[in-house]
């Protein structure tokens, strides 16, 4: 995840990176095209450099630009500002960069003045209280140049958002202008929404609300209301304690006023209050709303109102509509308008109201488990299986869309109401035959879900899904790609047990017949992610040759080797010790060849280290499995000598009894906890791992624990042992078949455990046996590769720039011992395509460490108050840039190595370590003037070097 340190703090402020194509040469061109492409690639540029020292300098020759050039050029500044308005922060010389822009304000263009208000009103988030800026803004409200007075609405707009003061100075104006006879309709529309922002303190916002109130009823016009309600919103939502007022309100409109627009406004704006604050919506509110929806006779109205109450229905709302009914002990669930609406409209001719209907049923189902409400359960079962068939003739984008509606009901009600699974999956399977392919992929997504969380697919069921797969192989639709994969991850989540022949058989034909190479390879990782290994192996070798890249026939040929080492692993037999030993070397066999792959697959920028760390994990987590059975079967090949007893007397140790195998067990013990450690580091450095991945590294961490506390708590220390800790918890949810698995293990091993704790001291044959079974048991769990194996679908790096910094990375920087070193730590978060997908970077952790490489010749006693560096510091990244520094002292002469290293801390609190870690080197010189003092005192005359004045020996 890290990147290496950036060198850019080597460079001048004046110099920008060659081969760019915004060079200064560009912006010196004669030639206005030439000055305007130079100006437009200026944001790629903050991209690939996007430090303080360029940033500064990049935005300094723009201020150029745009003080000297004409109003185009200005323009595409402008433009350029407000694309990189993240990077305004990183401008050192803020005030220059200002100044040079100001100068233009002054001139007699009006379209120059608009611009660079514009241009102000941009880069407001750098210049808040700048009241120069405030002056002019207010200045140009007055303008009689529409172009003008709009820039001065931008503008102020931006600055009333970041500045108190800008805000509550402004407010009486824009009021005045408002409610001036002599300003023009359309320019009042454009003042309104600045009110928005007037949320600073509470005086400011309630004056904003009693002017906006006065224009509600002043100005009834549509546009006016339009504009007047939705800024009513914007900033209720900013101020909070207004919330309640601002939904009855809107409700009443939705209610009286007869304007479609106005009541589309009126629903847009709940819609956005009941995702911001649901909390604050009473029942009586809700009440309101399911009324409105009841009576009005347009689909349109209906389906905006719906909307807003499915939004409310999967949150805390639902539970305060039901809990706080009057009369809600004798009520029943029926009886209620909102589950009248719901029913009403689950069979509506409207795809989207119905859609929203057995959304509303579905939640209510989920969140309120009162019994008079378990009859809503078959209402919404009925409701998804008719909007099923209706949804799955159509191939439209509307009816796909509400198709996918329907199928995430479906998991989410099957999820939380198991009992329901097995109508839900029947008529899944029965509307597969007949439904468009495009309806069939998210059908079988849906059952993959489905079966992932409940073992509700039956091995008879397998027949329909082959029949099915043999059909989909002849047909010649541009879906069937998709559907091949898609229908191949529902037979491989179903059979729970090895794929039988006649299955690999069929898939194996369909694929020779009907696929290309890539939907070969994404229906074997399927088989890799549900544990199939077999099948996997077999797809991988086929595709070896179809591959044009030698990293790819690498990656390739390591998968088709774990997969091999997998398939090694399910010959394991409960009772024969001797087979499992030579079933883990050949696994461990096709591991080693397997890494060796994996190492040559990986580049420099795909460098493949998750998959690295999790394989040699594996690795030597087979070595101490089959360690463990190597010990446990030499209680039998070396017994413990004659005189074992009377050690065991004299040392107190009964354990001393057993001879040799007590010493084993302990470092095997210490394998499984230090493995347990590395399990626990793979996890924290995999940021951008899916949740399933971190699981199933979880289960991995789980399963070493497990084995070191079954060998402490029955052979190395039973009296102590504790089994509370480690009891599972059966109510925890199960994501996975593999997961449910391994915890049926986990809770098999630690029942025999607790069994056979403190019998038969010191070590028994059973107590061996049961160790052996332990691991026999956790090795015939097919191992899941899971999606971060194969595909990383959040990217999120580092990169770190450190100042000062010498220009080669060997030289070190030269610091005088009595002087402090103060460290300055730059750093950019770069991001993928789906920036926190998975989570978000609350904060930044660096830690800076310094360790003495290499001490002065001189022998000679300094005072020494401190002598390492130590020191952490966290920083929250602001536009994902963030910047701190460090005060190290080095007293001891010599060189130091200094590593900084960066941590995240994710919005839950976790940490992450992902890195980089960057090293630089100071060299700690003795102060001229101690060793003048030091050399006379030892009586030796200074050289004449050291006799010449410096400017240390001035003062």
């Amino acid at each position: 995840m890290g990147a290496p340190a950036c060198p850019l703090p080597h460079r001048t402020a004046g110099h920008l990176p060659a081969g760019t194509g915004s060079s200064p040469e560009g912006l010196r061109s004669g030639k206005l095209g030439e000055q305007c492409e130079a100006v437009v690639r200026f944001p790629r540029l903050f991209q690939k450099y996007p430090f303080p020292i360029l940033i500064n300098s990049a935005f300094l020759k723009l201020a150029d630009v745009f003080r000297v050039g004409n109003n185009f050029l200005r323009l595409c500044v402008l433009k350029v500002t407000q694309q990189s308005e993240k990077h305004l922060e990183k401008i050192l010389n803020v005030d220059e960069f200002v100044k040079r822009i100001f100068s233009v304000i002054h001139s007699n263009d009006p379209v120059a003045r608009a611009i660079t208000l514009r241009m102000l009103g941009s880069m407001a988030s750098i210049i808040p209280e700048r009241k120069n800026a405030h002056h002019s803004i207010r200045q140009s409200l007055d303008s009689h140049d529409n172009v003008e007075v709009e820039a001065a609405i931008f503008a102020a707009a931006n600055f009333s958002a970041q500045s108190k003061d800008f805000a509550a100075g402004i407010c009486n104006k824009i009021s005045e202008m408002i409610q001036g006879l002599a300003t023009p309709v359309d320019l009042k529309l454009k003042l309104i929404p600045i009110l928005q922002h007037m949320h600073h303190d509470a005086s400011l916002a309630s004056s904003s609300r009693q002017l906006l109130q006065q224009l509600v009823t002043s100005y009834p016009s549509t546009k006016m209301v339009i504009v007047t309600l939705h800024t009513f919103t914007l900033l209720a939502a900013s101020s909070l304690v207004d919330i309640p007022k601002q939904v009855q309100l809107l409700l009443q409109y939705l209610k009286n006023d007869p304007r479609k627009a106005v009541k589309r406004l009126a629903i847009q704006d709940l819609k956005l209050l009941a995702n911001k604050t649901p909390h604050t919506w009473s029942r009586e509110n809700i009440q309101a709303l399911c009324e409105s929806a009841l009576h009005t006779p347009y689909d349109s109205l209906k389906l905006g109102m719906l909307s807003v109450l499915s939004t409310l229905s999967g949150t805390i709302a639902i539970k305060q509509y039901f809990s706080s009914a009057p009369g809600a002990a004798t009520t029943t669930a029926r009886s209620f308008d909102l589950v009248k609406l719901a029913q009403e409209c689950c069979y509506h001719n409207n795809r989207g109201i119905a859609a929203h209907g057995v959304r509303i049923l579905t939640n209510i189902t989920v969140s309120c488990q009162e019994k008079d409400l378990l009859p809503l359960e078959q209402d919404a079962v009925f409701g998804l299986e008719s909007l099923l068939i209706l949804c799955s003739q159509d191939d439209s984008p509307g009816a796909q869309a509400t198709l996918k509606i329907t199928l995430t009901c479906m998991v989410k009600l099957v999820k939380c109401r198991p009992h329901l699974s097995q109508s839900v999956v029947e008529s899944l399977l029965t509307q597969l035959h007949s439904a468009q392919d495009a309806a069939r992929i998210l059908m079988c997504h849906c059952l993959a879900a489905i079966a992932m969380q409940l073992p509700v697919l039956a091995d008879g069921m397998l027949g329909d899904l082959m029949e099915l797969y043999k059909v989909i192989g002849r047909s010649g639709t541009d879906k069937k790609q998709e559907l091949l994969v898609s229908l191949a991850t529902v037979i491989f989540v179903s059979s729970q047990t090895a794929l039988s022949s006649e299955i690999k058989t069929v898939i194996k034909q369909q694929l020779e017949n009907a696929s290309n190479g890539w939907t070969a390879y994404r229906i074997a990782r399927q088989a890799s992610r549900m544990g199939n290994h077999d099948m996997a192996r077999e797809l991988y070798q086929s595709l070896l040759t179809q591959v044009a890249s030698e990293h790819f026939y690498f990656w390739l040929n390591s998968l088709k080797e774990f997969s091999h080492a997998e398939q090694c692993l399910t010959g394991l037999q409960e009772d024969n010790y001797s087979s499992a030993l030579s079933c883990i070397a050949e696994a461990l066999k096709s591991y080693h060849k397997g890494i060796a792959s994996l190492t040559a697959a990986s580049t420099p920028l795909n460098p493949l280290s998750f998959q690295c760390g999790f394989v040699k994990l594996r690795i030597d987590l087979l070595q101490a499995f089959s360690q463990l059975i190597c010990t446990c079967n030499s209680l039998k090949t070396s017994p413990p000598p004659a005189i074992a007893t009377t050690i065991a007397m004299t040392s107190g140790n009964d354990l001393q009894r057993c001879g040799r195998i007590s010493n084993q067990m302990k470092l095997s013990m210490e394998e499984f906890r230090n493995l347990a450690t590395r399990y626990g580091d793979l996890y924290q450095s995999s940021f951008d791992a899916d949740s399933a991945t971190l699981r199933n590294v979880e289960l991995q961490q789980q399963s070493c624990l497990l084995i070191s506390h079954a060998i402490e708590a029955l052979i190395l220390d039973p009296e102590s042992a504790s089994f509370q800790e480690y009891s599972s918890n059966g109510t925890a949810h199960v994501e996975s078949e593999y997961e449910r698995r391994m915890m049926s293990v986990f809770n098999h091993v630690l029942e025999e455990v607790e069994s056979l704790n403190r019998k038969y001291a010191p070590v028994s044959y059973l107590h061996t046996a049961c160790l052996c079974s332990a691991v026999i048991a956790l090795l015939k769990v097919p191992l899941s590769f899971q999606r971060y194996f194969f595909q990383k679908l959040q990217s999120t790096s580092i990169k770190l720039a450190l100042s000062p910094s010498p220009r080669n990375p060997a030289e070190p920087i030269a610091v005088q011992n009595n002087q402090q070193l103060a460290l300055k730590v730059e750093g950019v978060v770069q991001h993928g395509s789906k920036p926190g997908l998975f989570r978000k970077i609350q904060s930044v952790c660096l830690n800076v460490s310094s360790v003495l490489q290499s001490k002065s010749g001189q022998d000679y006693k300094i005072p020494i108050d401190n002598m390492t560096n130590e020191m952490e510091q966290s920083v929250e990244p602001h536009n994902d840039y963030f910047s701190t520094q460090f005060l190290l002292n080095f007293m001891i002469l010599g060189t130091h190595n200094i590593t900084v290293e960066s941590s995240v801390i994710d919005s839950n609190g976790i940490v992450w370590k992902t890195g980089p870690k960057t090293t630089i080197f100071v060299k700690s010189l003795e102060d001229p003037y101690s060793q003048q003092v030091r050399l006379q005192q030892q009586g030796q005359p200074p050289s004449q070097q050291q006799q010449q004045r410096t400017a240390y020996s001035r003062f």
